[in-house]
């Protein structure tokens, strides 16, 4: 039996089971939308019902009132007591989205901020590869959230560049001297360095 003090203070997940399968709807907070938009794409998908959320595919009222249900597992009653009265899964779909990532301007501002964040990120010298990875990829998935992707040929300049030259100057100057940077995979580039590390 598990530890009841275990997932204390955690977010509480709703659970359908399909067929024999178990599948949890995530909760939605104020910081976790990304992420949780993702999961609950996952969730339609299983139930047949982002069918009715993506523009334009189908128009069911069963999908679409199991849409919702759904959806209104995985959202927090205060948001429920405030968007509550949307006719359809898309409409509500579209209002979470509106209240989570914003207007065009704020996405922007997001946007910007983040592209600073990518240009100022180095890593330091007792810095392990794995970890550098996990913060530019980090940067690079808050970028395709916000529909903004960061070219691989760009992920690959950056993390050559930001490399300490003490430690790796002579792979990083064969790998820029030998390979096209413009072809190469940002999965191949780190790789290779782990390798070398």
């Amino acid at each position: 039996m598990a530890d009841a003090g275990a997932n204390e203070g955690a977010a509480p997940v709703k659970v359908k089971e399909v067929g024999s399968t178990i599948v949890a709807c995530p909760m939605l907070n104020s910081t976790n939308y990304t992420v949780w938009a993702l999961r609950m794409k996952v969730i339609l998908r299983i139930h047949k019902a982002w069918t009715v959320i993506d523009p334009g595919i189908e128009e069911n009222e069963e999908k679409d009132y199991l849409a919702m249900g759904l959806i209104y597992q995985a959202i927090p009653e205060t948001l429920i007591m405030q968007i509550g009265d949307v006719e359809s899964s898309i409409a509500l779909w579209d209002t979470i989205k509106s209240r989570h990532v914003g207007a065009d301007r704020v996405k922007e501002e997001r946007l910007q901020t983040l592209m600073a964040e990518f240009d100022r990120l180095k890593i330091s010298e007792s810095e392990s590869i794995d970890t550098f990875t996990w913060k530019l990829s980090g940067i690079s998935s808050k970028g395709a959230a916000l529909w903004e992707s960061i070219d691989e040929s760009k992920m690959v300049k950056k993390f050559l560049k930001s490399l300490p030259r003490t430690k790796f100057i002579h792979i990083a100057a064969s790998l820029e001297q030998v390979l096209d940077l413009k072809t190469m995979g940002f999965k191949d580039v780190v790789g290779r360095l782990k390798a070398y590390e």
